[in-house]
């Protein structure tokens, strides 16, 4: 996302393309669009010259999925289907018609409960950083592979301008890591860029977003970085104990800071 004009650049579910967050600024830098997804994402990225068709699978992502498979796909992000303890075809458990079932409001405590059970530090790799230059312009990108086991198709807050990362030349920018099924309902980086705005400190910002999160997902894990457009910074975190990191031409190396829930 480029602070100055606002313009942001997305892909999603893009596969057998290495480079996410180069195939995100093509969008950005040679279309009108925001975001592109799936195979036509993977088209576009390798037309604008990235290498591809990638196989993307390592030795290590296989033997995941092979021992995942034997313990009947669990973990996963189904809820309320059966087989509860299978690989599928899934179908809805239930009466899934509103009109004969129960009030959706019942399934609710049931929702919130489940929260982040599947998200944790070791099972997700999202990368968001924010860049000042000298004009006092900022950049903003966040690189994903999303979650593991997650459902062919998802999406998550990764592309998502506002959920992972958010900035404006104006105010600042915010990044975003964790659960990012549940951060993304919040688009918490838009909310913390808005409240700088308003003229709340970073760490307030930050964590005001991330308590905004907490009240409904009480179990939810995920973090947060603010960072002002004069360079002040501070993070909030849920669930963790969360660390990013910090260079500026000032400093001889990058200094690391650590925020705890």
């Amino acid at each position: 996302m480029n602070g100055a004009t606002m313009e942001v650049g997305a892909v999603a579910a893009m596969r057998y393309v290495k480079d996410g967050i180069m195939a995100a600024r093509l969008v950005m830098q040679h279309t009108k669009h925001t975001m592109l997804v799936g195979e036509q994402a993977s088209a576009f990225a390798i037309s604008m010259g990235l290498p591809g068709p990638t196989n993307l699978s390592s030795t290590e992502s296989l033997e995941k999925w092979i021992i995942w498979k034997a313990n009947a796909c669990q973990p996963n992000f189904r809820k309320n289907v059966l087989p509860a303890d299978g690989c599928g075809p899934y179908h809805p458990k239930g009466n899934v018609k509103l009109a004969q079932n129960n009030c959706l409001m019942d399934n609710v405590a049931e929702s919130v409960t489940l929260g982040s059970s599947h998200v944790d530090r070791h099972n997700h790799d999202t990368i968001s950083m924010a860049v000042i230059d000298k004009m006092g312009h900022i950049a903003v990108g966040t690189s994903t592979n999303g979650a593991t086991f997650k459902i062919p198709g998802r999406v998550g807050d990764g592309p998502i301008a506002g959920s992972s990362a958010y900035a404006d030349d104006e105010v600042g920018a915010c990044g975003a890591t964790g659960d990012g099924d549940i951060m993304m309902r919040f688009l918490p980086c838009y909310q913390v860029v808005e409240s700088m705005r308003l003229g709340m400190e970073p760490g307030l910002a930050a964590k005001d977003a991330i308590l905004r999160i907490a009240r409904k997902y009480p179990d939810f894990v995920g973090a947060i970085f603010a960072v002002n457009r004069y360079g002040k910074h501070a993070g909030a975190c849920h669930g963790w104990t969360f660390q990013y990191s910090v260079r500026s031409p000032e400093m001889e190396d990058v200094e690391i800071f650590t925020v705890t829930p």
